[in-house]
């Protein structure tokens, strides 16, 4: 087997074998795979026609999505796990993410046991776009404030942005992490900053739409994703001055105004970070899309 690294060029080769996964998850799209190049190491093959993607750091190895293929072989997944298992000292390193529900089957056939891992949030368009109805009262409360207290501007982001974009991040971090002093979410939003600046790198190639808030001339929010089929968009980031009372409302609702060619909107999943599943589950997502990982059932080691 002969793994190739990850660019821009593989991505006709990925489109034509996510379309025979999960659709629902955010996961399977070449966007949001592309972007963790910035923390791991990605390389892909195709074994027994299932294109195989191994995602690498100092911890291990381990395949980010479920095999991709029309027709799911038993060989592949023998071997993806061959090739796992070279670069992972500890076999229970070696594992599949992103498994979706409609597949967990085929790897409890082949000896895997099948753990939950996170929920996508599944939203309606015309629901976050409108905020009708008592169960977004707090929500449209907030837009209105926004929308009488501020003079701003509401554009595509450009190039010109991204300079911007990044500096409200760094801002943005600094004021999260002081108000939680806890190591691995601060870890978490440095991580998130790298592939921030991998997606800014190669925002129009990867084909990101996103917008941006400027109260004068000085950047606010912003937000951008990707369309992952013809019904749904998944909201990647979304990041507005904490301090400025409505905006994260306003720049959610009016980004999800803009998308009325979806039905849903994927706000992506919780991370597993209770404030962020209680925030997600404000917008009253119709659909929790359920991801799972598959690993071997082994006894830790004595």
């Amino acid at each position: 087997m002969s793994f190739k690294r990850i660019t821009l060029k593989d991505r006709k080769v990925f489109d034509k074998y996510l379309k025979f996964n999960c659709r629902e998850l955010s996961t399977y799209a070449f966007e949001n795979i592309y972007i963790w190049k910035a923390l791991f190491l990605i390389k892909w093959e195709i074994i027994e026609g299932n294109l195989c993607v191994i995602f690498k750091d100092k911890i291990g190895s381990f395949l980010y999505l479920s095999l991709l293929g029309k027709n799911k072989s038993g060989k592949a997944l023998e071997k993806a796990f061959i090739e796992l298992d070279k670069s992972n000292k500890n076999r229970q390193v070696s594992r599949i993410e992103n498994i979706g529900s409609q597949e967990i089957d085929f790897y409890k056939k082949h000896g895997l046991e099948c753990v939950l891992k996170f929920h996508d949030y599944l939203c309606l368009q015309s629901e976050l776009s409108a905020l009708k109805g008592n169960k977004f009262k707090s929500q449209r409360a907030s837009y209105n404030y926004f929308v009488k207290h501020n003079d701003f501007t509401c554009s595509k982001i450009s190039a010109g942005d991204i300079k911007d974009c990044l500096g409200l991040y760094a801002f943005w971090m600094k004021e999260r992490v002081k108000d939680n002093n806890d190591r691995i979410y601060s870890g978490m939003m440095l991580d998130s900053f790298k592939t921030l600046k991998i997606a800014f790198d190669n925002y129009p190639e990867l084909g990101f739409q996103g917008i941006t808030v400027r109260i004068g001339n000085e950047l606010k929010g912003f937000t951008f994703g990707f369309e992952l089929n013809k019904e749904t968009f998944c909201i990647l980031y979304e990041i507005t001055d904490l301090a400025v009372k409505g905006l994260a409302q306003f720049i959610f609702a009016e980004f999800s105004r803009r998308l009325d060619n979806y039905k849903y909107i994927n706000i992506m999943d919780d991370s597993g970070l209770d404030n962020l599943k209680k925030t997600k589950l404000l917008y009253h997502p119709v659909k929790l899309v359920p991801a799972y990982i598959a690993q071997r059932n082994e006894p830790s080691p004595s």
